[in-house]
């Protein structure tokens, strides 16, 4: 058994837009392709969730065991990309007493969060890492493993922890080089 679709099976499953070559596990669960756009070299590794308005640009990879709840919408540009274990909430219950919570409870008692997250070109983020509604993940950003996000990040800089903060800034010299070697190539 081969472990990833191939493209006539990708065809098929009726993506808003899908890109060549795709590489995503058997294994993933996809709910509503229709939803979810995806562009060129593009791997979603097993057990991964795919739900919601989610439009994925090219050379990105989606780590074994992430999830992408996409009810508000989430947006990865090109060279973007995260490790295993990875939990991105684009809509999640408010917390704070203001409703109840739970997706068993009828929308009028509810009170959700809902909105965005982007990562921009070159964003990484480390393994177990969770990223919450209405973020923007700044170019070429990167979060280190096991660190929540719930607020915009700085391009190039290095953030960790919980909430996740500045460590340092990442170079982007390289970055942009072999980006454009890379295309040059194609």
């Amino acid at each position: 058994m081969k472990s990833f679709y191939n493209e006539t099976e990708l065809r098929g499953m009726g993506f808003n837009s899908l890109g060549a070559n795709v590489l995503i596990s058997k294994m993933a669960r996809l709910y509503d392709p229709s939803t979810i756009s995806i562009g060129n070299n593009v791997r979603i590794d097993d057990f991964c969730i795919l739900t919601g308005d989610i439009e994925l640009g090219s050379h990105i990879h989606i780590g074994a065991y992430s999830a992408l709840f996409g009810g508000g919408g989430i947006k990865m540009h090109d060279f973007s990309g995260t490790s295993s274990r990875v939990s991105v909430y684009s809509t999640s219950d408010s917390f704070d007493g203001s409703g109840m919570s739970n997706t068993c409870i009828p929308d009028k008692y509810r009170s959700v969060k809902s909105g965005l997250v982007e990562f921009k070109k070159h964003v990484l983020v480390g393994a177990g890492s969770i990223i919450l509604p209405d973020t923007v993940l700044g170019e070429g950003a990167s979060v280190g493993a096991l660190s929540l996000v719930h607020c915009d990040l700085r391009s190039w800089s290095i953030y960790a922890g919980t909430p996740a903060k500045i460590i340092g800034k990442r170079k982007k010299e390289i970055i942009y080089k072999y980006e454009r070697e890379m295309m040059e190539a194609v």
